[in-house]
């Protein structure tokens, strides 16, 4: 991968790097060019460079002279044997070192000399378009298109998109999209641009790693041959599916509701769900928690109802603002379960009493709970009342008096613990109905495609039948803060699977992402403001059930030596200024997980084993077995394949059954 760091030292020297955005140069050079895949964006520009040009060429001859000169067919295979190593077989020839570096060189020459043939066959350039110095980087590229400029006494657009981008760059809020690609057979390994680069992904929401589950794939392949990619149109035209109706039943099962409503995501099924209840209830109030998600904050923007802020969890703050209102003022107090960017977890049951107490309604957001709390993965509300829903099964039956039962409205996303797309929510009949009727956000937009909708319902059902990814999940949670804590690094303290490490500054904050990506291949992303407030920048870790002992430890090692060469403040820093976002202050207590020993496993010896290097998860065959069962009626029952149908699923691993099969325990049958 080409570092960014290295770039800076010849900023001063180099027009086009000097001149350039930073932000453009991070582009150029983690992007592979589409045409030359072996080499970046950047090095494809620099051959037309007149003083990099003729370097790259040189280097390219070079790189042919050395690795790149036994990599010809004939040659290919004796690689191993030059270096002393033993033979492997020829399908197995890349995984020696020196044979893939040998490939990888002569692509890239390859690739150096394609490009330079490219340059120099473009008919030569009109005098007056080059520089004084020949160099087309000196000058504004003639090749690249011209923003429009200005009308005379007009509003200048462009400038005002450069302002606005700049003040990003200044306030060290700009946000860079580093190019992310999980690999399925490998979860939690993904590469980079470079397909060779290869990182460890320690930030993405697929919590549970259900985005690679073996029957969450296989009835996806399945669903994509019955009915196609698209969905064909809203859902009131055409993209009313029997998968889309089956996943709403699902999920009102899960959450023990009459009803449930499937949106394109939880951003857009948060905003058209408080947009429209405030926008219709006469004179309706909000109560929104001040930590509470964009999406709940615009849709209650968007109703143009009165918004009453109450302070982060604090229930005596909230019940003084809801004491100011009548009883029979329409309120709805708007909160989460768990709140993603610090851990903490909402009031709900406190809040609850409050909601009946002043005649409110309650909104709860389970974004970043369903599917990793409760027997069953429904949420944190599902959780505070774990032995009642453990003894109830999968009954859709709601538990009156339960927590869950005395939430009234539960928004949910399909996107994250369940590995899939998609938002939804839960509740009455009427009140989902309603939504159903009224609200634009899910009336005008098209509908998800039906293969999107088995895989997230598969994974969903999955889910709740099999408590073993779960637990895990938290096991490993407890083992990355534990690590942390003995290294004075400075965890935000939560009782959630979050694990919010405290930077303070956004540059440091950038820059430590930046070199734990290059430096030890660990990608976790930057939070910075406006996500959160500005001098709480932080880097957010998600622990997986994938993520194996070795890696783990591996990365506590790594984020302690970052912040020693950064410079970055520890626990023990904060403490000494007083404390500070949580962390490092006096006389704090221990916070207890919201899952207990008990609830893992711990205590009976049921917990599930940490993974070792090497092994591959569990897949619970009688969760796959009910899951399968669930779609016999759309998809018709599963039949495992005797072989591979052609080379192509088994060269390439698309069969979804092989995988499936590969990834159960040894004796296990897949049948139904």
């Amino acid at each position: 991968m080409d570092k960014l760091a290295n770039l800076a030292k010849f900023k001063a020297t180099c027009p086009y790097l000097g001149r350039t955005k930073t932000s453009t140069l991070r582009t150029l050079c983690t992007s592979a060019s589409p045409r030359f895949p072996a080499v970046s964006k950047l090095t494809v520009k620099a051959t037309k460079c007149p003083v990099m040009g003729p370097a790259l060429h040189i280097r390219s001859n070079q790189m042919v002279a050395g690795y790149a000169s036994l990599a010809g067919s004939a040659e290919f295979a004796k690689i191993p044997e030059h270096q002393g190593i033993n033979k492997p077989s020829p399908a197995d020839a890349q995984k020696c070192p020196h044979a893939s570096k040998a490939l990888a060189a002569a692509r890239m020459a390859e690739d150096l000399a394609h490009a330079k043939k490219a340059k120099t066959a473009k008919a030569a350039p009109k005098p007056e378009a080059a520089s004084a110095a020949g160099c087309p980087f000196h000058a504004a590229s003639t090749s690249e298109a011209k923003p429009k400029g200005a009308v005379p006494g007009g509003f200048d657009y462009e400038k005002f998109y450069a302002d606005e981008l700049e003040k990003k760059h200044q306030d060290a809020s700009y946000r860079y999209f580093n190019n992310i690609n999980r690999l399925a057979n490998k979860f939690p390994i993904a590469h980079t641009g470079n397909i060779q680069d290869e990182v460890e992904v320690w930030c993405a929401n697929d919590y549970l790693g259900m985005g690679n589950n073996p029957v969450v794939l296989e009835t996806m392949h399945r669903t994509l041959d019955q009915y196609g990619h698209g969905a064909g149109g809203t859902r009131n035209i055409a993209g009313n599916t029997g998968m889309h109706l089956a996943l709403e039943e699902e999920l009102a099962s899960l959450h023990r509701k009459p009803a449930a409503l499937v949106f394109s995501s939880c951003y857009v099924a948060n905003d058209a769900t408080l947009a429209t209840l405030g926008t219709k209830l006469p004179g309706c109030v909000y109560f929104s928690d001040t930590m509470n998600h964009a999406s709940m904050i615009q849709g209650m923007r968007h109703s143009t109802a009165k918004r009453v802020l109450f302070k982060h969890n604090d229930l005596q703050d909230l019940e003084m603002k809801l004491a100011q209102y009548p009883k029979e003022t329409p309120k709805i107090i708007a909160f989460e379960s768990v709140y993603s960017m610090c851990g903490s977890v909402g009031p709900i049951k406190e809040i609850c009493d409050l909601a009946e107490q002043y005649g409110a309604l309650t909104f709860l957001d389970e974004v970043h709970a369903v599917g990793l709390y409760g027997p069953r993965g429904a949420g944190v509300a599902e959780h505070l009342d774990y032995e009642a829903h453990k003894a109830a099964g999968q009954s859709p039956n709601t538990i009156p008096g339960s927590v869950m039962d005395r939430i009234d409205i539960i928004s949910g996303t399909l996107g994250k613990a369940y590995g899939a797309v998609g938002g939804y929510i839960a509740g009455s009949n009427d009140f989902v109905d309603m939504i159903r009727s009224y609200a634009s956000g899910f009336i005008f937009t098209t509908s998800l495609p039906p293969a999107n909708m088995a895989g997230a319902r598969a994974s969903i059902s999955y889910q709740k039948e099999f408590n073993g990814d779960r637990q895990l999940k938290q096991i490993n949670v407890r083992d990355l803060k534990s690590r942390f804590e003995s290294l004075d690094i400075p965890v935000i303290p939560g009782p959630s699977h979050i694990v919010p490490v405290l930077v303070g500054d956004p540059t440091l904050t950038r820059l430590a992402s930046d070199e734990l990506l290059a430096k030890h291949n660990v990608y976790v992303q930057a939070i910075n403001y406006p996500t959160v407030a500005r001098g709480e920048e932080r880097l957010r870790f998600t622990v997986t059930p994938g993520h194996n002992a070795e890696q783990i430890a591996r990365l506590s090692r790594a984020v302690d030596q970052t912040f020693t060469e950064l410079g970055i403040k520890r626990t023990s820093d904060w403490r000494k200024l007083g404390g500070h976002a949580g962390v490092g202050l006096e006389d704090s207590k221990p916070v207890e997980p919201i899952w207990s020993d008990g609830q893992l496993g711990l205590l009976d010896g049921t917990a599930p084993a940490v993974l070792r290097p090497g092994q591959k998860r569990f897949v619970d065959p009688r969760a796959v077995r009910v899951t399968r069962e669930k779609f016999d009626d759309l998809l018709g029952p599963y039949v495992e394949p005797a072989v591979a149908v052609d080379s192509l699923s088994t060269d390439l691993s698309l069969s979804a059954p092989s995988s499936l099969a590969a990834s159960l325990p040894a004796g296990v049958s897949t049948s139904a």
